[in-house]
């Protein structure tokens, strides 16, 4: 956690959250989920996976996504619906 006085060293946390595989093939998907339900970057909405990819959920089903607020799907977490 940095100090008040400190930066934060941003590329340390993205290599530390976001460097294996399986991250990599997850932001994927989302990243391409975002895209098929024509959602643009700053839009408020969200791709939710009704299963989540990290409970064994489809990354490619349509049936598993749905569009929701950013609200919604930060408060469900990884719960499945």
């Amino acid at each position: 956690m940095p100090t008040k006085n400190s930066e934060r060293d941003y590329k340390k946390e993205y290599e530390r959250d976001h460097s294996t595989k399986k991250d990599k093939l997850d932001r994927a998907a989302r990243n391409k989920a975002r895209k098929d339900k024509g959602l643009k970057k700053g839009d408020p909405r969200e791709v939710n996976h009704k299963v989540p990819l990290s409970k064994g959920g489809s990354r490619t089903s349509k049936k598993n996504q749905e569009v929701v607020s950013r609200k919604t799907n930060r408060k469900q977490s990884n719960k499945v619906k």
